[in-house]
């Protein structure tokens, strides 16, 4: 693909996630690696190269310097997991499959009473078709390459009532207020 890349918009640059590019940036700039997001503002491109004594490099080239863009080879599905997973927080605890089923069943409500499309895939929660989350279903467990959409359905479940006496019916908003201030 030659130039123009800040032009190709977000419908565009998703057909490269999860593909090997090699990406060159000005005359003598070219850089290599696994395109895990591509930052829809300023279509600056995030490059991966995983280490082989583990870990992983980030690269990211400036959506207004990239000139070119080559797809050099598509992920197999460990390298599509891998991508997936590197930047996730580590798991801390386990929790029973009950509290992951009520952790599950109460994010889906919240977000389908926020006017958001879920469908239940297994353990994992698919939101619109382009965004997943995993158990244990907190903000740090979404994952999308729509950057937008991202940052909007996590900010939701961190609004999230959580405590079983809070209302299901009072707006969010209403629902960190003292209870005084609800009942007036």
């Amino acid at each position: 693909m030659q130039c123009g890349w800040p032009l190709l918009g977000p419908l565009q640059w998703i057909r490269y996630i999860n593909k090997q590019l090699m990406v060159r940036a000005g005359t003598e700039a070219e850089h290599r690696g696994w395109l895990l997001t591509v930052d829809p503002v300023s279509a600056s491109v995030v490059l991966v190269n995983f280490k082989e004594e583990g870990g992983a490099s980030v690269q990211v080239v400036m959506g207004h310097a990239v000139e070119e863009v080559e797809v050099l080879q598509e992920a197999d599905e460990e390298t599509t997991k891998r991508l997936q997973t590197s930047f996730l927080p580590p798991r801390t605890h386990r929790l029973d499959l009950e509290e992951l089923r009520r952790r599950r069943g109460g994010v889906r409500r919240w977000l389908e009473k926020n006017r958001f499309p879920v469908m239940e895939e297994g353990d994992e929660l698919r939101v619109a078709g382009v965004l997943t989350i995993t158990a244990p279903y907190r903000p740090e467990d979404c994952s999308s390459p729509n950057q937008i959409i991202l940052d909007r359905i996590q900010k939701l479940i961190q609004i999230q009532p959580h405590h079983p006496d809070n209302d299901p019916d009072v707006p969010a908003g209403l629902q960190t207020l003292p209870k005084t201030c609800q009942d007036s």
